[in-house]
């Protein structure tokens, strides 16, 4: 029997309210009169330069690309070289955890949003219930669309333990993770959340630290993002070069990036929150489909600030190509949303996160996904120069662009490997850092999915495609 929902508190019932409330942060408009203005201008200007003067357009083109490659490889190099300090991350060591007194422990509501799903329901509810929490102090809401019937049933079936219940998500649109993750919010009991996937398995010990973590910082940090990884890494090739690119992500630029007080792009899953400061902006957006991204970002315009804490949670890696592309088509899309919202009013941007989380939004959002989209054009032009000797090529590579462009090819690209490889290491994924090596494959599939991504942003913004899990079946471990 699905026990009842808590009522939602006052205010707070529309899942749409960001949107309704304050249009010009969601992504329900994918592009204001503007922007669409903008990109028309610049695309027939960029037409008709090109038909008037191909090759001083093409020259412009190869040397921004170039001196952006360069910078953006220095750019992760130091983030990489910033994730060794001692502030990168919030370490509670186990006896600050075990020190903590129960009966002071505030309540703690754990998010979990599902959709067809219903083979992930037992070994999720054996994870989040092996949590050291207690259990009045526990509020886990599982998250089910009312027209699931098989994870319904699937639920129906569990004796659920104490502080689980279920929240019925009303059929409507956009069908979005962020939109059930409001309604859960506006039910939620505790003074902290947080939100996890339903493959996900958590560190026991993980609401204790964020709770240890939460009393020992500022008002100011009103988010925690733990590491994320996969219980899967080593299932095939696919979920080997992930495991790195996870491992590079989520061990070295995000630390780097809490090490300089930066804004956070968030991970999906395992963010902690105050939440009342998630109350305060209004949850999540609804319609933008890398909701945890922007969210991020929006925390920081606001005065907030996120961290890292050293606690990782295993996730299933995508072990199937066609889901992983999709999945990877949605993360892109959602980043052009994000950009393209925070972007409307670019001079208010810099003012409100300052000009450094300037820089970091627009190389961390704007700029992977450019250099996903450009990667082909310039793996193209050194497939017909080496290959082909395609001797004309050289008119789009003067004598100091040349220099910077061999400098990108090897160097840089060796800069990426390395980053891969120092990610498995740092993870003690040591036998994972050959795969690491072999990573252009995986960027041209990442290059697929961002094209991708640029279709379906015109054709299908709000579309969310679903990730399939279940699809290993060993018992996890960490």
């Amino acid at each position: 029997m699905t026990p009842p929902a808590a009522p939602p508190a006052p205010g707070l019932d529309d899942p749409l309210a960001l949107s309704r409330a304050q249009p010009e942060w969601s992504a329900k408009t994918p592009l204001t009169r503007a922007q669409s203005a903008a990109v028309v201008a610049l695309s027939i200007a960029l037409i008709a330069a090109a038909a008037a003067r191909p090759w001083a357009v093409g020259r412009a083109f190869v040397l921004a690309a170039t001196v952006f490659y360069l910078l953006f490889t220095l750019y992760k190099l130091a983030l990489a070289r910033l994730s060794v300090a001692r502030a990168a991350e919030i370490r509670v060591p186990p006896e600050e955890t075990a020190a903590l007194d129960p009966a002071t422990l505030p309540v703690y509501s754990v998010l979990v949003p599902m959709y067809r799903e219903p083979e992930s329901l037992p070994g999720l509810v054996a994870a989040l219930a092996a949590m050291d929490y207690p259990a009045d102090r526990r509020d886990v809401q599982l998250l089910l669309e009312e027209d699931d019937a098989a994870t319904r049933a699937a639920a129906d079936a569990l004796a659920l333990p104490p502080g689980f219940r279920i929240t019925l998500v009303p059929p409507s649109f956009p069908r979005t993770k962020p939109k059930a993750c409001n309604v859960g919010l506006a039910r939620a009991r505790g003074e902290l959340l947080t939100i996890y996937d339903a493959e996900d398995r958590p560190e026991p010990d993980q609401l204790r630290k964020a709770v240890a973590a939460f009393r020992r910082l500022p008002a100011e940090v009103v988010c925690l993002q733990c590491k994320l990884n996969f219980y899967n890494p080593r299932q095939n090739l696919l979920t080997r070069w992930f495991a790195a690119e996870y491992a590079s992500w989520f061990d070295l630029s995000l630390p780097g990036l809490s090490a300089l007080g930066g804004m956070i792009p968030l991970g999906g899953t395992s963010n902690h929150f105050r939440a009342d400061a998630l109350r305060a902006l209004l949850g999540w957006d609804a319609y933008n489909v890398t909701e945890d991204c922007d969210l991020g970002i929006r925390i920081r315009r606001r005065g907030g600030r996120t961290r890292m804490l050293d606690s990782t949670t295993w996730e299933e890696a995508c072990s199937s190509l066609p889901y992983w592309i999709r999945q990877r088509t949605r993360w892109l899309k959602g980043y052009i949303q994000t950009w393209l919202v925070h972007m409307r009013r670019p001079f208010r941007l810099w003012r409100e996160l300052g000009a450094a989380d300037f820089v970091h939004f627009q190389v961390l959002i704007g700029g992977i996904v450019l250099s996903l989209l450009i990667n082909p054009v310039f793996w193209a032009m050194a497939v017909a120069w080496f290959g082909f000797r395609r001797t004309e090529l050289m008119e789009l590579f003067p004598g100091p662009v040349f220099l910077m462009s061999a400098f990108c090819l090897f160097a840089g690209n060796f800069t990426f490997l390395y980053l891969g490889a120092i990610g498995c290491y740092r993870r003690r994924y040591h036998d994972l850092v050959k795969y690491a090596l072999a990573a252009p494959v995986y960027w041209a599939l990442m290059s697929y999915s961002a094209w991708r991504a640029f279709g379906q942003f015109f054709s299908n913004p709000f579309h969310w495609e679903k990730t399939r899990h279940g699809l290993f079946r060993a018992p996890p471990a960490g």
